[in-house]
């Protein structure tokens, strides 16, 4: 009988213990704790027509970070227009 309920409380602990984690990291489990973060390029060029891509990092529509891609830039020439309507609109909405 002594075995039995030493069995039983081991095993309502360990559920006790396993149901506190769950709701205690349910977020990161689920995936909402990444729901609100996502990561997009853009290039953004200066005065001079050198254009450099950005990696740029939004969390909660704010931006965390803007890291340079290796490698993905440009110099155009003096007389060159950005087409583009948003050129240097960063935004995390």
């Amino acid at each position: 009988m002594k075995k039995v309920l030493q069995t039983v409380f081991t095993l309502i602990a360990i559920a006790l213990i396993i149901g506190v984690l769950y709701f205690m990291f349910q977020e990161r489990m689920t995936g909402k704790a990444i729901e609100n973060q996502y990561v997009y390029t853009k290039a953004i060029c200066n005065d001079n027509n050198f254009c450099q891509d950005y990696e740029i990092s939004c969390s909660n529509g704010e931006v965390v970070e803007m890291t340079p891609v290796t490698g993905a830039s440009i110099q155009h020439s003096p007389n060159w227009e950005d087409p583009r309507e948003n050129k240097s609109e960063i935004s995390c909405e």
